[in-house]
């Protein structure tokens, strides 16, 4: 009997634990379409200032979770340099958000080796990725102009295609309320 009790006591006491770690690992809300998007911290590599998703209110911004290690991610960055391109000055922003635990000077080499003209952040912390809950880079969150997240795109994808500009076009049309 005395050593049920022991079993029993080492299951109660590893799941409390377990809760508990989970409770601290997770994040504070679910990341959700017509919500929110959590607020980050990030260093911008062209200022080295740091920055959060507070910067971007009043822009619609393409926030990117990505790493140089990852060939989507490079193969996904024309596309977006491209949608840049074509909406550059009418309240467009992008917030590429790196990963990679490596240095600052890798990632800058990285965005200037592929002609990238819009905000390269760094996260060397794991915070974006805890906060957006992604699940591997790349991985993409468009908020309108008001920090509400309206699309969430995981893996490679075309962001200058007709639809994703004309998706973007729209938000630009709507108050920032």
């Amino acid at each position: 009997m005395p050593r049920q009790l022991a079993l029993i006591g080492l299951v109660v006491g590893g799941l409390t634990l377990g809760a508990a770690a989970l409770t601290w690992v997770a994040p504070d809300s679910r990341v959700e379409i017509n919500r929110p998007a959590p607020n980050f911290q990030a260093i911008d590599l062209a200022t080295r200032d740091s920055v959060s998703l507070k910067d971007y209110r009043g822009s619609v911004t393409l926030v990117n979770v990505w790493a140089t290690w990852c060939l989507p991610c490079r193969e996904e960055m024309p596309s977006m340099q491209k949608l840049y391109d074509s909406l550059t000055g009418r309240g467009f922003q992008i917030a590429a958000i790196s990963i990679d635990e490596g240095s600052p000077e890798d990632v800058t080499a990285f965005a200037r080796d592929l002609g990238l003209t819009f905000d390269i952040l760094h996260d060397r912390s794991g915070e974006v990725e805890r906060l957006y809950q992604t699940t591997g880079v790349p991985e993409s969150f468009l908020l309108d102009r008001r920090g509400i997240l309206v699309k969430r795109v995981i893996g490679a994808h075309d962001w200058s295609s007709p639809a994703n500009v004309g998706a973007v076009e729209r938000l630009l049309q709507q108050p920032e309320e």
